[in-house]
């Protein structure tokens, strides 16, 4: 009987120590959550989704002035997301003007940073453009790729939630940026005088955005921080300096060779050419010049390979730059409002004369064009350097062929004469607009801090 008795004993202990060792052979086996995946740490990911708001834009047909605002907050939004993931970027509260400090995320808990910057910067998006239902199968197909990728789902989840709890406190800082009130202002009344704006061919459109240097700025001081030299005085007696700037555009207009009708076509940018045939009437759609310069935002980050904090770091730095200097640009264009070549050049000078470009619906002075592209070539010359040699492939879906520049400075001039060449401002515009815009951009460089 003893002996039995200890037998099972013994049959006892080795099946409660089979059992420990199995259960301790199961917790050691058991995967740790997978915090980070390799599709999330380069730039691919955010470069799609910034595309992804581009096309909507596009489709919604925003000025080039409202579609700056587009890009600026949404970008703001992904850059605060990551700032709790980086030790080495800084906020940027307290020094865009209204910002206050985003929520912070839970200490005890564990986030994917990157995912919820994706997230704001969609929800952002969103709210901001007429067709948001056009970003909803592309986020479902986004964030399964990214859980499909690996990622933990709690964490994915917790990340998530986190984006939105961000584009929450940034969409109630958009809210104060004056933009709704602009939207019931009165539009601009059309003086008689012979040197002010007056809507031109083939629609003529109404002033567009009369009211802009209202909003808030998002780091100069004001609207008015940098105000260009004033247009050449008003005056039509041939050999005037103002008479020979007209005299300037026509001819140009009249003798263009192949390459400069290929640069005033490639820099267009005009989000809205309206086309007539008899009765009917049709559009071409395309990106602003704010979304030419977030394009080649996006070729520099891919060229040099750009990890995913430093390409939403890039594309801050840029949306600011641009959404300040239409700010800037709009306030004067609104003070002098000058008339536009067209308008003259058919009154006094040649009646059948067109210029190529659609003129745009907004006072001449300063080129709109000129002064974000001074302020984009800036900031991406801080970011990138000097001699950045780039293929610039954005205006290759709207069916023109790619060009190639040395520098961001060397596009810039590019973009700002292509508006002499397209027949649609004076080069006082030209000149004293890239001047402006680089103004705009340095201050850019110099004030706002992304790194510590």
């Amino acid at each position: 009987m003893l002996k039995n008795k200890i037998y099972k004993n013994d049959l006892i202990r080795i099946k409660s120590a089979s059992i420990l060792v199995a259960f301790l052979f199961l917790v050691g086996c058991k995967k740790e959550p997978v915090l980070q995946i390799d599709s999330l740490k380069n730039g691919t990911y955010f470069n799609e989704t910034v595309k992804q708001l581009t096309d909507i834009i596009v489709h919604d047909v925003f000025s080039p002035p409202v579609a700056s605002r587009i890009y600026a907050y949404p970008s703001i939004a992904a850059y605060e997301c990551l700032i709790f993931g980086n030790g080495n970027f800084m906020s940027m509260a307290g020094q865009l003007n209204g910002l206050n400090p985003i929520p912070k995320p839970k200490k005890e808990e564990v986030y994917n940073f990157e995912v919820a910057a994706l997230k704001a910067y969609i929800d952002v998006g969103k709210s901001l453009v007429f067709s948001e239902e056009k970003f909803d199968p592309y986020e479902k197909e986004l964030f399964d790729k990214i859980k499909n990728d690996g990622l933990d789902k709690a964490i994915l989840k917790r990340s998530l939630k986190y984006g939105e709890l961000v584009a929450l406190h940034i969409l109630e800082w958009v809210d104060k940026d004056n933009y709704k009130q602009t939207r019931t202002m009165s539009k601009y009344p059309v003086s008689e005088d012979d040197a002010s704006w007056r809507p031109t061919p083939p629609d003529y459109m109404d002033g567009i955005e009369p009211d802009w240097n209202k909003i808030r700025t998002f780091i100069i001081d004001s609207a008015s921080q940098f105000i260009p030299d004033p247009p050449t005085p008003f005056n039509l007696k041939k050999g005037s300096v103002f008479y020979k700037e007209i005299m300037e555009v026509y001819n140009t207009g009249k003798n263009l060779n192949k390459e400069e009708d290929a640069i005033a076509k490639f820099w267009d940018c005009n989000p809205f050419v309206s086309h007539h045939q008899g009765h009917a009437m049709f559009a071409t759609k395309k990106i602003t010049p704010g979304g030419h310069w977030i394009g080649i935002t996006s070729i520099a980050i891919k060229k040099q390979g750009l990890n995913f904090q430093e390409a939403v770091e890039a594309y801050t730095r840029v949306s600011v730059a641009l959404a300040d200097a239409f700010i800037s640009c709009w306030d004067e264009k609104y003070r002098s409002v000058l008339i536009r070549p067209e308008t003259l050049i058919n009154q006094y000078i040649d009646a059948n004369w067109m210029p190529l470009l659609q003129t745009p619906p907004f006072p001449e002075y300063t080129s709109g064009h000129s002064v974000v592209s001074g302020a984009a070539s800036v900031v991406l010359t801080d970011l990138f350097g000097d001699d950045f040699y780039f293929n610039d492939t954005s205006e290759v879906e709207f069916g023109l062929p790619t060009r190639q520049f040395n520098s961001f400075n060397d596009a810039a001039e590019e973009a700002a004469i292509s508006r002499l060449y397209g027949g649609i401002h004076y080069m006082p515009a030209i000149k004293n607009g890239v001047s402006q815009g680089r103004k705009v951009g340095g201050f850019v460089v110099n004030h706002l801090t992304t790194r510590k």
